[in-house]
């Protein structure tokens, strides 16, 4: 049985990307930082931080405008490699 795939998304288009790691050595800017190996910076819409109740963690949640699926996937792939990264949403 032939499956179809259908696209989630309409590209381009703003998504936005929660990174959570732990709150310490300049977190917010290494996640900036692997997302401008990817995106231009008119394509990052906003960059939003907050820690934990406990401080222990920060969530760093960055909109940006994913061009295609591969693009979207191509910067998943980077942040969920990453030994800081604990999860991505």
């Amino acid at each position: 049985m032939e499956q179809l795939q259908r696209e989630v998304y309409d590209f381009p288009t703003a998504i936005p990307l929660k990174v959570i790691g732990r709150n310490e050595d300049e977190f917010e800017r290494f996640v900036v930082g692997l997302f401008r190996k990817h995106v231009e910076e008119p394509e990052v819409e906003a960059v939003f931080s907050r820690p934990s109740r406990g401080d222990t963690y920060l969530s760093v949640t960055v909109t940006f405008v994913a061009r295609s699926r591969e693009h979207l996937d191509s910067i998943y792939q980077e942040l969920s490699s990453s030994e800081r990264v604990l999860m991505v949403i």
